[in-house]
């Protein structure tokens, strides 16, 4: 564990506390039956803002070695995501005119979800996934070929000289994971074709705090961006963030497109959104008040959860997610409270939530077991998960939806 006294972006040392959840286990560190009586390490979950570029942070750096090497989130078990990725796969396909001669790349690219849909297209792929148990299932079931190592300049550097020059870099949801941000971003211009295109997608920080996603804070999220940051990122490696959207996918999320420097015309997008965000991106009052919502929202979540176990209602989760571990562990939400967990993945099914201890069940025990209500964790995916789990509502169960306030459904 490392404590960073430092902007992990421009290095600056004027870092403004915003909010602390304690210390908390592992988010997707998920335990075997015999693991439970062992001690769980924790570690201190602070979040700080950057007083010189506006890089919202945690101050803890967890070895990623110790997160990434084996893990237990396969993209491919949200029916969501693999939609969202094909939607992005076709219309890069067309819109750069990718074909056979073409090299698409993807940082962090779990179980092939993404890639997939360019390897259908006839465009050559490449995936790079440190996660050996996911890079496994990537090559074997989908055929996407993948390295197994973390991304930087260096491995950059020697694919950059292997003649894998890329036209498109795809990095989802992981740029907010990497220690050492500047060589990632490095990396990107490295490995970039001239014309090419880095495509990235964050959990964006203006949704995280305009709906209390705090739960998207955990130690595997070191950073949590803004365009105003991400643009000083990145032009500090000679490239410009070119186009901006705005994604609903993850609670609300960023999409960015980077290329070198002066290539291309910086849309209007860029531009209004910086605009928007100059009005709260360096306010501390904006901050605090944020902290404060989470605060109120553990004591509205907590106080419901009780007065329906007062009751004798019967209550289980569904997602044993890592969204889903910040927030039962801070707000100290288990098996006093809760019965027990389901979720989709195999993966995960059979083992126990960090810190909490809920054993993880197939959602068809919903069905079997019929529990009064069932705390959605994995909210981001309420839409996809209440239509899958349509039987349960229909028997009478109801679904609790805690972010960004508590609500039943």
């Amino acid at each position: 564990m490392q404590h960073n006294s430092t902007c992990r972006s421009c290095g600056g040392s004027r870092l403004s506390d915003v909010l602390s959840l304690g210390r908390t286990p592992l988010a997707n560190a998920l335990l075997d039956e015999c693991q439970l009586s062992h001690p769980e390490p924790r570690w201190s979950l602070d979040l700080v803002r950057c007083l010189d570029c506006a890089l919202v942070q945690i101050t803890e750096t967890v070895p990623p070695e110790s997160m990434f090497s084996e893990y237990a989130y396969f993209s491919s078990f949200s029916d969501t995501m693999v939609t969202h990725a094909r939607k992005i796969a076709e219309h890069l396909v067309n819109q750069r005119g990718l074909g056979e001669s073409s090299q698409v790349v993807e940082i962090a690219s779990n179980d092939g979800y993404l890639l997939q849909w360019y390897a259908e297209s006839g465009v050559p792929v490449l995936g790079i996934e440190p996660a050996k148990n996911i890079a496994k299932v990537a090559i074997e079931q989908r055929g996407v070929p993948t390295i197994s190592k973390f991304f930087g300049l260096q491995l950059a550097t020697e694919l950059a000289e292997r003649g894998h020059a890329a036209d498109v870099i795809h990095a989802n949801n992981v740029l907010a994971h990497v220690p050492d941000l500047n060589g990632v971003v490095e990396g990107f211009k490295t490995l970039l074709k001239p014309n090419g295109r880095v495509v990235v997608e964050a959990p964006y920080l203006g949704d995280l705090i305009e709906h209390v996603e705090f739960d998207t804070i955990y130690h595997e999220h070191l950073c949590y961006f803004s365009l105003t940051a991400l643009v000083a990122l990145f032009a500090r490696h000679g490239l410009d963030i070119v186009d901006v959207e705005r994604l609903a996918i993850h609670g609300g999320s960023l999409r960015i497109y980077a290329t070198h420097a002066s290539s291309e015309i910086v849309s209007p997008a860029v531009r209004s959104l910086l605009d928007e965000e100059a009005s709260w991106v360096d306010s501390q009052e904006y901050h605090d008040r944020f902290a404060s919502r989470v605060e109120d929202l553990r004591h509205s979540l907590t106080e419901h959860l009780h007065q329906l176990k007062t009751a004798g209602k019967r209550i289980a989760v569904y997602g044993a997610s890592a969204k889903g571990s910040t927030l039962m562990n801070y707000f100290g939400i288990d098996t006093g409270l809760i019965d027990y967990v389901v979720d989709r993945s195999t993966v995960k099914q059979g083992r126990y939530t960090p810190g909490t201890h809920l054993k993880i069940y197939d959602p068809q025990r919903l069905l079997d077991d019929q529990p009064d209500y069932c705390l959605l964790l994995t909210w981001n995916f309420a839409e996809e998960i209440m239509r899958q789990q349509n039987a349960y509502r229909l028997n009478g169960g109801k679904f609790i939806i805690p972010v960004p306030e508590v609500r039943v459904a």
